[in-house]
């Protein structure tokens, strides 16, 4: 069985959010977007861990923004054959496996129910949760104590494992025991008879019997920690065996390895048990790790875990790991979370189809980002960093990822962005190029920016107008050179495109920056005192030049504040406070 859809109403962040999930499904989002709430609203309806007191409703659980007196978390199951769940839960499963499960709470009373069935609007109460005796939820926090959890862990671990064995492995094992038992015993022997070992327990004893006379006839001895085989086994240690030395771990990122591992493979020893069904959330699984440990945990965990697994991240190298179609982006609208394109999605999948390989580079960014400018190139993305720096715009406070489309396509990037609901803006060159196996020109960037808007933005009847009238103004000229009435048209598409966050430049960057106010700085800069002299070493020497100049020229930046330049940065702005 497997659960597919969530629906949470009126509860904590959530207003009203339906949100499609898979059997391995990553769930991404800002910070106090409401990953760990999403997880919680599950761990009501299945976390065993979950006493009476913590699912009762609190004041806080109710959506905030409105005056909320009712909340519902709602769990869809499908494909349930497995005969524990089955015989738990009689009548409230269809013929075709689909069951739910729902909690509702009341904010006035503070009382709460349950309901089961496999209609949702023909849900029936039930008592309490005793379905979880075979239907439960694993949790590891995102606050997770690591020393503690090791501890505990490795003695269940080796429990477990110890209650498997076979009769032939019970027998050789007590024979080894013995053995143990009996150097243990040595051990202790030959320790005590070490001459500074001796002297130290001497001198102990002496003062005991100082302090108090009830110390006399006791005696405090150096050892081993014990004497006794099981406890010596019970109380054995995780260390790294390097060259046939071990080092103790003490690192939190080595610790959450061995948490994840430990807590993951006695899982995986109970995972056989036919008389329940188990679902596993983790929290931000890659903390203290850096990204190649990143990586390689996520597709641990994807694999060594026998069941449905949800885990939140921040991780871009997480991500890469997780198909398209399994990953969950939160966002916050209209003052309630909710999931992009509904959850998991073959939307998102198909968006990120285009990708191929790319998938990393989208995910290293735009997954993670609440508005995204796309540029051209490496020479762009340069400027950009530095000239927001210089204008005072935050782009890590504002969540803004800038990110070249070469070798990609606008288009592809925008439909991903769609996609995950990431809103977007565009500058692309006012590129001229010659149409293949025709004398004449067309203009390549306008057309690229009105592809952008035709594709993927709602229809405006002043956009549409000007295609209507001007659209084929933009190609068939003759010479590369385009006329004044093509131009013309070119720049009513421009002042147009622009109210939808589709910005074209001038020309290119490099012709922008000499006509937008910085012609003196970077004349001075290069020591030259003819505009197009200059602009042939910037084309010439292109990401090295835009890396040197802004180096020792960014001061010089500030007056493009009111430019063409500025405008998509200061779209990007916009967009993020306008949805706060």
């Amino acid at each position: 069985m497997k659960i597919t859809t969530l629906n949470l109403k009126g509860f904590r962040n959530f207003k009203n959010s339906t949100i499609n999930v898979s059997e391995k499904t990553l769930i991404i989002g800002t910070n106090d977007i409401g990953k760990s709430n999403l997880l919680y609203a599950m761990r009501i309806l299945l976390d065993r861990s979950l006493s009476e007191w913590d699912i009762e409703p609190k004041d806080s659980d109710f959506y905030c923004y409105e005056d909320t007196k009712e909340l519902s978390i709602t769990i869809k199951f499908e494909e349930v054959t497995e005969d524990c769940v089955l015989s738990k839960l009689p009548g409230k499963i269809s013929d075709d496996g689909v069951l739910y499960l729902s909690y509702k709470a009341w904010k006035e009373s503070h009382e709460y129910k349950f309901y089961a069935g496999f209609q949702e609007d023909q849900l029936e109460e039930i008592q309490e949760r005793f379905y979880r005796k075979v239907l439960h939820l694993k949790y590891i926090s995102s606050n997770r104590d690591l020393n503690s959890y090791i501890k505990r862990e490795k003695r269940n671990l080796l429990k477990d494992a110890q209650e498997k064995r076979s009769g032939a492995e019970v027998t050789t094992d007590e024979q080894s025991l013995l053995e143990i038992e009996k150097g243990l015993l040595s051990t202790n022997e030959k320790i005590s008879k070490l001459s500074y070992v001796s002297r130290a327990t001497e001198a102990i004893n002496t003062e005991l019997q100082e302090l108090s006379f009830h110390h006399a006839g006791q005696e405090v001895v150096f050892d081993v920690g014990s004497s006794d085989v099981n406890s010596f086994v019970g109380n054995l240690h995780l260390a790294s065996k390097v060259n046939n030395a071990n080092l103790a771990i003490g690192g939190d990122g080595r610790n959450n390895q061995i948490f994840l591992a430990l807590w993951a493979a006695r899982n995986e020893i109970q995972e056989d048990n036919p008389l329940e069904v188990t679902f596993y959330c983790i929290e931000e699984p890659e903390a203290h790790l850096h990204p190649h440990q990143q990586r390689k945990l996520a597709e641990y965990l994807i694999r060594t875990l026998k069941g449905q697994i949800f885990i939140t991240s921040h991780s871009p190298q997480i991500a890469s790991e997780f198909s398209a179609n399994s990953i969950v982006r939160l966002l916050q609208k209209d003052k309630s979370t909710k999931a992009a394109s509904n959850g998991c999605s073959h939307i998102i999948e198909d968006a990120v189809y285009n990708f191929g390989y790319r998938l990393n580079v989208i995910a290293a960014e735009a997954f993670f980002a609440n508005a995204v400018l796309l540029v051209e190139g490496p020479s762009e993305i340069l400027f950009y960093k530095v000239l927001a720096r210089e204008l005072g715009i935050d782009l890590d406070r504002l969540n803004i990822s800038i990110l070249m489309a070469d070798g990609v396509g606008f288009e592809t990037f925008v439909k991903i962005l769609h996609a995950l609901e990431i809103e977007w803006v565009a500058r692309t060159d006012n590129d001229v190029f010659k149409i293949p196996k025709k004398a004449k020109y067309r203009l390549a960037g306008v057309q690229r920016a009105l592809s952008i808007y035709k594709n993927n933005c709602e229809r405006d009847q002043r956009v549409e107008r000007l295609i209507t009238s001007h659209e084929k103004l933009l190609s068939g000229f003759a010479k590369e050179v385009p006329p004044e009435n093509n131009l013309d048209a070119a720049n009513k598409f421009r002042i147009e495109l622009e109210r939808w966050d589709i910005f074209i430049s001038q020309k290119d960057l490099e012709n922008d920056m000499l006509g937008q106010g910085l012609e003196a700085s970077i004349l001075a800069y290069l020591g030259v005192d003819d505009k197009q002299e200059a602009l042939k070493l910037m084309q010439k020497r292109k990401a090295t030049f835009m890396f040197e100049f802004l180096q020792k020229q960014f001061k010089s930046l500030k007056v493009l504040e009111k430019m063409g330049l500025a405008k998509p940065l200061f779209a990007c702005k916009k967009l993020i406070e306008n949805n706060v």
